[in-house]
């Protein structure tokens, strides 16, 4: 039998490669992850073009994905660092990298992304579209815009965030309803601009079939852009995110229709108490399509620490729906993240998610907690390194402070509850100071 995508292929009933592979990680029958990604709850996104990748599964139901976004800018253009974050990322357990490169060759680097790098690949086109046209904002044709999301399918990008939910209706309710921070979506931004100088219907809105041909030709998964995202907790879960999340449940209907995978894209900044209603809000609105967030960055008061804000949302949103955590750094709002910041920025986000596969009960998810318990019972420090999130720096700590004896750490020496109970159940004498 034939398919052309993979939401095709489960609906016909046929098992791919793709997805004997995403079942074997999962740890799941294929039958019943095709049922779910026949009824858009999962998604593989796998561009036909791009050979190299490894292919993952996104749903609530699955483990936790997570998602890193680098690329240049004209301030920093140094193609062999963003590379060295992408080998980083891939080596740290990242399932997918995304491309924001708004300066310089983007095509050349986004081809060797799909050439080489085994992560699903995402990009925003309409980024690229004014690097690559480079003239002014009101200029650029509706065609032209719709060019640039074909050019990038025949890269072989896997998903693209597509700005098509903030049309004239939801512009409308944005600009009725003031906010504290406007728009902070450098897409969303970028097409209400060029919406209010040209007068215009946002193309990604008014051509959607065209782009749903594009993404069914090459197996694009759609991530529904949310460019009225929050920028600042006092504008979380206003009459703009929800008019955009509206708009969005009924084009993912449409891809539907069409056999195109979709997830959508959820809030930036959001008070902790509404993270759990805006996931519920998210299903029955947009009818259980997985849930991509940034964050949620619950508090606005910590730059240089917001790998931590949004890893707090994030597990709170993961526990509650989110299928897909984009990773924030310590640089968010300040700049450029190094290499050293994507490092921080994945390793908060792998925590959050993978404390939310525990707290929604992915089979197996505390295997891995449940190893390193008994690691430590057994003071079995090089069994802690191994299982540790980040082994180098768990070794580098306790290399940094040696105890005098090596089953204790210079935290507790003598006073160290694991071995003293260990040797009192195994009916030794524990004097403490004696020793």
């Amino acid at each position: 039998m034939q398919y052309t995508t993979q939401m095709d292929a489960a609906r016909k009933g046929i098992i791919t490669a793709q997805m004997e592979t995403v079942a074997q990680k999962e740890g799941i029958p294929a039958v019943e992850l095709a049922k779910l990604m026949a009824e858009g709850k999962v998604i593989i996104p796998c561009n036909k073009n791009h050979k190299s990748i490894s292919p993952a599964g996104v749903g609530s139901m699955l483990k936790t994905k997570i998602n890193v976004n680098l690329g240049t800018s004209r301030d920093c253009k140094n193609l062999e660092m963003e590379l060295q974050k992408v080998e980083s990322a891939v080596s740290m357990g990242a399932e997918a990298i995304m491309d924001l490169s708004s300066y310089g060759d983007t095509g050349k680097f986004r081809r060797m992304l799909t050439e080489k790098c085994p992560a699903m690949i995402g990009t925003v086109p309409i980024y690229d579209a004014v690097v690559y046209y480079h003239k002014p904002l009101i200029k650029i044709t509706s065609e032209e815009w719709l060019d640039i999301v074909r050019m990038h399918a025949q890269d072989g990008v896997d998903f693209m965030t597509i700005h098509c939910g903030i049309n004239k209706e939801t512009a409308h309710k944005f600009k009725r309803n003031k906010r504290l921070t406007n728009i902070v979506s450098r897409g969303g931004s970028i097409i209400f601009a060029w919406m209010e100088m040209t007068g215009k219907e946002n193309p990604f809105y008014e051509h959607f079939d065209e782009i749903l041909e594009i993404c069914r030709e090459y197996d694009v998964t759609l991530s529904l852009g949310d460019a009225c995202r929050p920028g600042s907790i006092a504008d979380g879960t206003d009459a703009a995110q929800i008019e955009e999340l509206i708009a969005l449940g009924e084009l993912t209907k449409r891809a539907w229709e069409k056999d195109v995978q979709v997830m959508i894209e959820g809030p930036g900044h959001m008070p902790l108490n509404q993270i759990a209603a805006n996931m519920e809000i998210e299903k029955t609105l947009c009818h259980g399509a997985p849930f991509y967030v940034l964050g949620p960055i619950v508090t606005d008061i910590a730059p240089g620490y917001d790998h931590i804000t949004s890893a707090i949302g994030g597990a709170v949103a993961a526990m509650n729906g989110a299928s897909f955590l984009c990773y924030v750094t310590p640089a968010e709002h300040l700049r450029l993240p190094d290499v050293e910041d994507v490092k921080e920025g994945i390793i908060a986000a792998r925590i959050a998610a993978h404390a939310a596969d525990i707290a929604k009960g992915v089979p197996g998810a505390a295997n891995w907690d449940n190893q390193m318990s008994l690691a430590r019972k057994q003071l079995n420090w090089e069994e802690m390194f191994r299982l540790a999130i980040d082994p180098e720096k768990a070794r580098r700590y306790r290399a940094s402070s040696k105890p005098e004896k090596e089953d204790t750490c210079s935290m507790c020496g003598n006073f160290c509850a694991v071995k003293n109970m260990n040797r009192i159940l195994d009916g030794e004498i524990v004097s403490i100071f004696d020793e």
